[in-house]
């Protein structure tokens, strides 16, 4: 027979107030019952832990020793209950995310300033990759989820949408584009364009819109950051197609920022999760947040 939690505060109250009168009522037991918890623990240890008679209670040289270890074992034990009906409240926590550049720069930051209004001990870590790099730190189980602007056909992981993000086409002006009035594939398909590297789903986007399109790609120049792509734009190199909610496609400056027409450039936002896995409850109310926002 194993020691249970209420052996173990039966003994600790007797041992504070040296009387099972005062233990048990303060435990509220009766003393029989006090007395039945003492001598289980006694029996599951197999040593005497207190001596007593008619007039007082008095703790073996053992019982002695064992007070301070059994107190801190208690102690522990009621802070990770405490933590554990704290997470669950969501009054504590970490979320873990994965998460597009173009989003955990934009949305993303308003996202977590209206949560922590409501939960402002919860704190966050935010990893920023392209759609590949979401699939596998949600995988790996080292983000609680990803938010990706690509699907995955891996059976591990789930994807459910979460809005749209439309691309836009970022340019020097003057230019020709100037005198459109609308941005359409057909009227980049005639300029040099700078893309992103073939690993983001920016890039994935764009590829499958001019392949629907019949029309070919003229890339000037690949990049792997936003950054870097508008500093080619700067340098008037090309027209650069990148996703509205990218801090990188605002206008400044020469610099124009429009919105490019087709359904086809409205990227897909998506939530990743690992299948069979639960979410953190902060994890678990923020992913909430984050769906009842406006798009």
């Amino acid at each position: 027979m194993n020691p249970s939690l209420k052996q173990m505060r039966s003994f600790i109250a007797v041992a504070r107030t040296a009387s099972f009168t005062r233990a048990a009522a303060q435990i509220h037991l009766s003393q029989p019952a006090l007395t039945v918890q003492i001598r289980q623990l006694e029996a599951a240890l197999n040593v005497k832990l207190l001596d007593r008679n008619t007039r007082s209670v008095q703790l073996t040289r053992v019982g002695r020793e064992l007070v301070p270890i059994i107190e801190r074992l208690l102690h522990e034990l009621d802070a990770v209950v405490l933590g554990a009906r704290e997470l669950a409240s969501k009054r504590h926590g970490i979320v873990r995310i994965a998460c597009l550049p173009s989003l955990a720069a934009t949305r993303l930051p308003d996202a977590i300033v209206a949560f922590r209004a409501k939960h402002p001990r919860v704190q966050f870590i935010v990893r920023d990759g392209v759609g590949g790099k979401v699939a596998a730190l949600v995988k790996e189980e080292f983000v609680d989820f990803g938010i990706s602007g690509g699907t995955t056909s891996d059976p591990e992981l789930a994807v459910s949408p979460l809005m749209h993000d439309r691309m836009h086409a970022l340019y020097l002006s003057p230019h020709a584009l100037d005198r459109s009035a609308k941005i359409s594939i057909h009227s980049l398909s005639a300029h040099p364009l700078i893309l992103m590297d073939e690993e983001s789903t920016v890039r994935q986007v764009v590829d499958e819109a001019f392949r629907q399109a019949g029309l070919p790609k003229v890339a000037t120049i690949e990049a792997t950051y936003m950054s870097t792509a508008v500093g080619m734009v700067r340098a008037g190199l090309g027209v650069a197609l990148l996703p509205s909610t990218a801090i990188e496609s605002q206008a400044a400056g020469k610099l124009r920022s429009r919105p490019i027409e087709g359904q086809s450039f409205a990227r897909p936002i998506f939530i990743v999760c690992k299948k069979g896995r639960s979410l953190p409850p902060a994890s678990e109310e923020f992913l909430f947040s984050l769906r009842t926002m406006k798009n």
